[in-house]
């Protein structure tokens, strides 16, 4: 089934029918909806595979997801999607889930398959792949991270800003003893929000205990970051505890209180993301904000500017972290 079965049905000449498909705003309301009845008639799908050896664009975007388990990347792909969607582009979506043997594995997939342009979360540095894609034609955006260069495009939140804005609030609350848990060797993000957090322990200008518990950004690490202080004698655990994403938090709060560790009261935990349900816990969990819907809407419009050679004012957009403050810092006073 072709153009020219569709264009003899609807009495229209098949370029009529190609500009349906193609440009619909070049065809009056009335014969469109002729030709489309005639589509629907036949059963007529488009060969995309057709178009994409024909123009040589598939209107195609890969995205590559960090954690398709963490709702902050699940909202990421939604903003990507829905501004992809809303330009009439599709969007094939994988899960590296922290593993740069899968990310290479994804990259290497949709440098074979029509895609016109890849976002990626990247599961460290930046992969030299994405050099060796640009070079063949296919554009990248960095998600949730800072690139640099005018052949890189990115989008990130100022996670140093993050960090500081979490510990800045934790020392406002008077909080003399804070752990930071995370992981900070191998996750730039996470070692971005600790700088942060050191930089408003050095501007608080008074001793300060502070530890780093490396742990899993996951559900999991946080329990074991609060199996490792309930084992602890109540005096020698932190008064505060700064999580580096909202999982780790979540998981350390399930342990606290599932052995009778009152937070705030024994230990104030605070986050970073400010997924969905983190103010719909057992104690609502104080978190510094990041906008991920917005980022992936960002990073979305900027790589699809670069494929269809709009004009962009910025290759990095950055945005900025808001802190949310709930019971799990300042309990039921704030």
């Amino acid at each position: 089934m072709g153009i020219k079965d569709v264009a003899r049905v609807a009495g229209v000449s098949p370029s009529t029918v190609s500009n349906v498909l193609n440009h619909p705003e070049r065809v009056a309301p009335a014969k469109r909806a002729q030709v489309e009845q005639a589509m629907r008639t036949l059963g007529f799908v488009r060969n995309e595979a057709a178009r994409y050896l024909r123009t040589g664009a598939s209107r195609t975007l890969g995205l590559i997801l960090l954690d398709a388990w963490n709702p902050f990347f699940t909202e990421m792909a939604r903003g990507v999607e829905d501004y992809a969607f809303a330009q009439d582009w599709a969007v094939l979506v994988s899960n590296s889930d922290r593993r740069a043997d899968r990310e290479s594995r994804y990259l290497n997939v949709f440098a074979e398959r029509p895609v016109d342009g890849i976002i990626i979360v990247p599961h460290g540095d930046p992969p030299e792949r994405l050099a060796d894609l640009r070079r063949q034609g296919i554009p990248s955006v960095l998600a949730d991270r800072r690139g640099t260069g005018d052949t890189t495009m990115s989008v990130s939140l100022d996670d140093v800003g993050g960090g500081q804005l979490a510990v800045a609030h934790l020392l406002e609350l008077g909080h003399r003893d804070i752990a930071f848990a995370g992981d900070p060797t191998r996750v730039t993000q996470v070692r971005d929000r600790l700088l942060g957090a050191t930089r408003a322990l050095a501007a608080a200008g008074r001793p300060t205990q502070f530890t780093v518990i490396e742990t899993a950004l996951t559900m999991g690490g946080g329990r074991q970051v609060g199996k490792q202080l309930v084992d602890q004698p109540p005096a020698a655990r932190p008064s505060a505890v700064f999580a580096s994403n909202d999982l780790v938090a979540i998981g350390l709060l399930q342990v606290l209180l599932r052995h009778g560790v009152r937070v705030p009261e024994d230990i104030a935990v605070i986050g970073y993301d400010d997924i969905e349900f983190a103010s719909q816990l057992a104690v609502p969990l104080s978190s510094v904000k990041q906008p991920p819907y917005a980022m992936g809407h960002a990073a979305a419009e900027l790589l699809i500017a670069a494929l269809t050679g709009e004009p962009r004012s910025e290759n990095h957009v950055v945005f900025q972290p808001e802190l949310v403050v709930r019971e799990s810092t300042v309990g039921t006073r704030g």
